[in-house]
C-alpha cells in the first residue's frame, strides 16, 4: 500500500467509524491486517498491548482502557476522542 492509498484507506476507516458501520474493534483488525500486514502477536508486541488484549479488542469483547486503544491508534496518527452525535 502506498502512502496516499494508504492516507485514502485511513481516511475512509475513520469516516465509517464516526458514522457507526464499523466497529472499533473491526477497525483494529483492518489496520493491522490491511496496513501492516503483521500477525496479532507482531502488532500487540508492537503496540506494547497483551496478546490477549488485541484478541478481545478485534472481537470486540472486553473493555479496553482509552490507554490501550490509544497505544494502537497512535501507530496511525489517531487517537481516541469525542464527537458529537447525531440527535437520533
Amino acid at each position: 500500500m502506498d502512502i496516499l492509498e494508504r492516507e485514502r484507506f485511513l481516511k475512509d476507516l475513520l469516516e465509517e467509524l464516526s458514522l457507526g458501520n464499523i466497529s472499533i474493534g473491526e477497525a483494529v483488525h483492518s489496520l493491522r491486517k490491511e496496513v501492516t500486514g503483521l500477525r496479532q502477536d507482531q502488532f500487540a508486541r508492537m503496540c506494547n498491548i497483551s496478546l490477549r488484549a488485541l484478541r478481545q479488542i478485534e472481537h470486540d469483547e472486553g473493555n479496553p482502557t482509552i490507554q490501550t486503544l490509544n497505544n494502537i491508534f497512535k501507530l496511525f496518527g489517531m487517537k481516541m476522542g469525542v464527537i458529537k452525535s447525531s440527535p437520533n
